[in-house]
């Protein structure tokens, strides 16, 4: 046998290091993650009571996409101003908006909405609300969706003060 060939019997096992610890070393580490415990802890509190404060407005949508799907129906038209009205009263810190008719419902819903809104549109929802039966069959279904498209966007996108 050559004796410049390693023999395996000549093979010594490696020590292993030691063992590290994945605690942090130093207090700044910990105080770093208890602030971005608190601030995900706040975030999500934040969060919770949003979801919370607009339930009216998920409900309001899932309403009113039932009242699409009727569109062609008299009964669901007329259940547009009463659904906008409603949310309306539901808003957090909403003042005095059941007696609002008129000018003053639709200065309230445009102050409300984050685009303009059709300078008729509190006429055409107590139109909705109080025409006879004849003039709502007599709008056209573009109006109708119209309506029903500018009602979805205001109950999406309204503002409500915090």
């Amino acid at each position: 046998m050559n004796p410049n060939v390693p023999d395996i019997g000549q093979l010594k096992e490696l020590g292993l290091p030691a063992p590290v610890s994945y605690a942090p070393q130093t207090w700044g580490w910990w105080v770093l993650l208890a602030v971005l415990v608190l601030a995900a802890l706040l975030i999500g509190v934040r969060r919770y009571r949003q979801w919370r404060r607009d339930q009216y407005r998920r409900e309001a949508l899932v309403r009113l996409a039932q009242l699409r799907e009727r569109s062609d129906d008299l009964n669901a038209l007329r259940e547009l101003p009463e659904l906008l009205k409603r949310v309306a009263l539901s808003m957090p810190a909403s003042t005095s908006v059941a007696a609002l008719s008129e000018e003053d419902w639709q200065r309230f819903l445009q102050q409300h909405s984050k685009k303009p809104l059709p300078a008729d549109f509190s006429q055409q929802l107590a139109q909705l609300a109080y025409a006879p039966d004849d003039i709502l069959r007599a709008l056209p279904a573009p109006q109708r969706l119209a309506l029903f498209d500018t009602c979805q966007h205001w109950v999406e996108r309204h503002h409500v003060a915090a």
